[in-house]
């Protein structure tokens, strides 16, 4: 029994700050937690974000929040957003990450009021970046933004 979600590679799209040091940080985690591949990553300052986010009607103009369009095996994609996302995320990182979803079981109100606690200080936590995460070569086929700057 496999302690992950059976999905395709690449299929959720997390939407980060690429302004954010803490968020730099999260993606840098998930890609090595990621083993099977399941995410793609876009900064929200991007084109990619924006063409993202349209069919939702949500637009990336809060970059104190985070995105992941997950595209389960039933129905169609779902947006989610601030702590709804990052549980999104553990869920699908699989064991032991999973474990956190353990925090459904407090109000969603209260998640999303200390994910905004950290977001509000994510800059201060561990600065700015002036330019977007730049990928190992091993994993710039999974950003977006990689494929932004490359077209021609």
């Amino acid at each position: 029994m496999s302690d992950r979600p059976a999905q395709a590679p690449g299929s959720h799209l997390l939407l980060y700050d690429g302004e954010c040091g803490l968020c730099h940080g999260a993606v840098r985690f998930v890609l090595a937690q990621d083993r099977k591949g399941v995410f793609r990553f876009a900064s929200l300052q991007g084109r990619a974000a924006a063409e993202a986010l349209r069919p939702f009607g949500a637009l990336p103009d809060d970059p104190a929040t985070f995105y992941v369009i997950e595209r389960g095996n039933t129905g169609g994609p779902v947006l989610r957003q601030r702590a709804r996302a990052a549980l999104a995320v553990a869920n699908a990182l699989g064991w032991p990450w999973r474990a956190a979803l353990v925090l459904r079981a407090l109000p969603m109100a209260w998640l999303d009021a200390a994910y905004d606690r950290v977001a509000r200080h994510r800059h201060a936590l561990l600065g700015r970046r002036d330019a977007c995460l730049l990928p190992a070569p091993e994993f710039r086929d999974r950003f977006l933004d990689e494929a932004e700057d490359t077209a021609p």
